[in-house]
């Protein structure tokens, strides 16, 4: 497990451009994932983003004026986010630590809200996985919000369809295929070392923890895989598609559609 958590830490320190484009080439997911996430975090409220990369959503709620503490394994990646919130004039702090550890690493332990949404992506060990919604949970303050993502079973499914549909032919995919056809779990090397979800699995793993569920959401839901034809539109075409893919997001139905699903909870007093 160690050995992988340092190839993911390596991977992101020589990826940070990457990684922060990756929002600009997926804008659906962050646009269905703000108006979510708005619905619960006020202007002056505390945020501790754990896995922030290189701070898209802590920048975002910076410039809402909230209290930010970008968390991520990459130094680069916390480098590279205090640096666009100096450029912005934004005040953002920073810390680069591993998940499982951040309650043992950040000074102030009762924040309104808590993001653990890219941790999870790679953590394949149960025992690691718990360790790192509880570090997060350790650090939320009774009655405040946990934002938890998951890379779903599916994903790599969505996006072969839409930018590789060859690669169902390359013997190399046959493990991950078996997966998604026993609707097992499945980690290995992807993009790097990563950890996809069954959605079965979310509800019984977050059910361990004091949290009451608030819902669960798709974070692309129907835009998945859209972006090359739907980005072509005019901004109100893609706004009104939004809007029915924030309407639809929470339908069980449907989570299958999206590559991440964002479980919310409140923490139990």
């Amino acid at each position: 497990m160690e050995e992988n958590i340092q190839r993911v830490r390596a991977y992101y320190n020589e990826n940070v451009a990457k990684e922060w484009e990756r929002l600009q080439r997926h804008p659906y997911e962050f646009a269905i994932t703000v108006r979510m996430m708005d619905r619960h975090i006020q202007s002056g409220e505390s945020i501790l983003d754990i896995g922030g990369g290189p701070g898209r959503y802590s920048l975002y709620y910076a410039q809402k004026g909230c209290d930010v503490t970008l968390f991520d394994l990459s130094e680069e990646n916390v480098n590279f986010g205090l640096y666009q919130a100096k450029t912005q004039n934004l005040p953002l702090k920073g810390i680069a630590g591993d998940a499982r550890f951040a309650d043992t690493l950040v000074e102030h332990q009762q924040y309104d809200h808590v993001f653990l949404m890219g941790p999870l992506y790679h953590i394949s060990e149960e025992q690691d996985r718990k360790r790192a919604i509880q570090a997060a949970l350790n650090c939320l303050k009774p009655g405040g919000k946990l934002y938890v993502s998951f890379i779903m079973l599916i994903a790599g499914i969505h996006y072969a369809l839409t930018y590789l549909p060859e690669c169902i032919l390359d013997p190399n995919e046959e493990g991950y295929l078996k997966s998604v056809r026993q609707d097992e779990r499945f980690y290995g090397d992807t993009f790097t070392y990563a950890y996809f979800t069954p959605q079965h699995e979310i509800d019984p793993l977050m059910a361990q923890f004091p949290l009451k569920k608030l819902y669960l959401f798709a974070q692309e839901g129907i835009l998945t895989g859209r972006e090359p034809v739907l980005t072509q539109h005019t901004p109100e075409v893609q706004e009104a598609w939004i809007k029915l893919a924030v309407d639809l997001c929470e339908r069980e139905a449907l989570l299958s559609l999206s590559e991440h699903l964002m479980y919310v909870g409140e923490k139990l007093k």
